[in-house]
């Protein structure tokens, strides 16, 4: 059993330990208790297996893991791990198989991820094979509870874990419906490679407060500032959060501007202001809402511009950020050119979050020598419930919080 070595210091979640990041057996004991604890991981969606034998590979946190529709219309997942020797099973991102044979040895699985064939069992001429006591029941890789909510499709190694719709509570499932409220396509798909820590990444997408201050973009374009309306939402576990807010031109004010943040720069204009056109989805008028999952999921509707996102864990240094670009199946031809021109705003090089694929890596190298120090978390107090302001880090010290709970640390915390 591994065990916890990084000590908190003091109560609370507003002195986050940089040791955290950089820990090698910190990041084991994450998979263990965490990947594959009482948590639901977002694997795929459900769009993206429109029939039996369609299959997408997925993972975990490092576990890889099959995601597949049977011919019961059920998904299943399995973990993508060949129970004779350990090769992956399935070595394709995405396909259709009537089943799974491992390319190493040809131990073949059905769609379920039974073991249903060996090779060459029963030897050879008289000669080898497997043990007459051996029963193919007993192997095989391990399976997942699977769960789908919304067209989200969710994995967890789990038997304890709650149903999906209390693992989010109400409010997060409000919010996840508001935008996945009817079917979906896939419009686009990338992977970025992050230089640093998976949880540098979840805490960035939490942290509203940083989003009008590196995105120089929101600001510019008044597509985001704090002054405008908006609020944070944190469940009661701590673990999920939504962050909206709303394009309100009578909220621009003076306040970047007096403290001299480069995020104001109002000499610049769009050569193609276009990018920025859209068309009104939501009467609630939020014109931008980011949603989080514990561990890592990420919902976004920035304008148009509609993503998940999966954030899994490559080593402790290195992180694999997979986006997925969505639109309605009932979407027209206009509609679908504005999310695809609106695409533009988010992903590796997009005008808005590209700051993010660095800003990460700037942390994990700004530690290095400082790893039995901590960061300050104070921003909005020391509370991670809800706000109707966006000047906190409330979502942040929540996800600590939950994080804290899985890893096994006993904390004290304001709701």
């Amino acid at each position: 059993m591994i065990e916890q070595v990084i000590q908190w210091k003091g109560a609370g979640n507003t002195r986050i330990p940089y040791a955290l990041y950089v820990d090698g057996q910190t990041g084991a004991l994450e998979q263990e208790r965490i990947f594959r604890g009482e948590v639901w991981n977002y694997l795929c969606l459900a769009a993206e297996l429109p029939e039996a034998g369609s299959y997408r590979t997925s993972f975990a946190g490092e576990t890889p893991v099959v995601v597949v529709r049977d011919s019961d219309d059920e998904i299943y997942a399995f973990e993508n791990r060949c129970a004779h020797r350990g090769a992956l099973i399935a070595l394709e991102k995405s396909g259709k198989a009537d089943n799974f044979q491992c390319v190493y040895h040809a131990w073949s699985y059905n769609r379920q991820g039974d073991l249903t064939g060996v090779a060459f069992e029963k030897g050879v001429k008289g000669q080898g094979g497997m043990p007459e006591h051996f029963c193919k029941k007993e192997h095989g890789p391990r399976k997942l509870r699977v769960a789908t909510f919304c067209g989200l499709v969710f994995g967890s190694f789990s038997e304890d874990v709650p149903d999906i719709e209390d693992y989010l509570g109400a409010e997060i499932c409000e919010r996840i419906e508001r935008v996945l409220h009817k079917p979906v396509e896939v419009i686009g798909r990338f992977t970025q490679a992050l230089p640093n820590n998976w949880k540098l990444y979840m805490e960035n997408v939490k942290d509203s407060y940083h989003a009008s201050l590196l995105h120089m973009f929101f600001t510019t374009f008044e597509l985001n500032r704090l002054s405008q309306k908006g609020g944070v939402i944190v469940d009661e576990t701590g673990g999920h959060h939504v962050s909206f807010s709303v394009i309100d031109p009578g909220a621009k004010d003076d306040t970047y501007k007096d403290q001299a943040i480069r995020s104001d720069n109002e000499q610049y204009r769009l050569r193609d202001p276009s990018v920025l056109s859209g068309f009104k989805e939501h009467d609630d008028g939020v014109t931008l809402q980011i949603l989080s999952v514990f561990p890592g999921f990420v919902l976004q509707q920035i304008q148009n511009c509609l993503a998940v996102r999966q954030v899994l864990p490559k080593g402790i240094h290195r992180t694999e950020l997979n986006w997925t670009y969505i639109g309605y199946a009932d979407d027209t031809a206009e509609q679908r050119k504005v999310r695809l021109k609106q695409a533009n705003l988010v992903g590796p090089a997009g005008f808005i979050s590209m700051e993010d694929g660095a800003v990460g890596g700037f942390v994990q190298r700004g530690i290095a020598g400082a790893t039995d120090m901590e960061a300050v978390v104070e921003m909005g107090g020391d509370h991670s419930g809800s706000s109707e302001g966006r000047a906190t880090e409330t979502s942040v010290r929540g996800f600590w919080k939950v994080y804290r709970q899985h890893m096994g640390q006993t904390q004290e915390d304001k709701a």
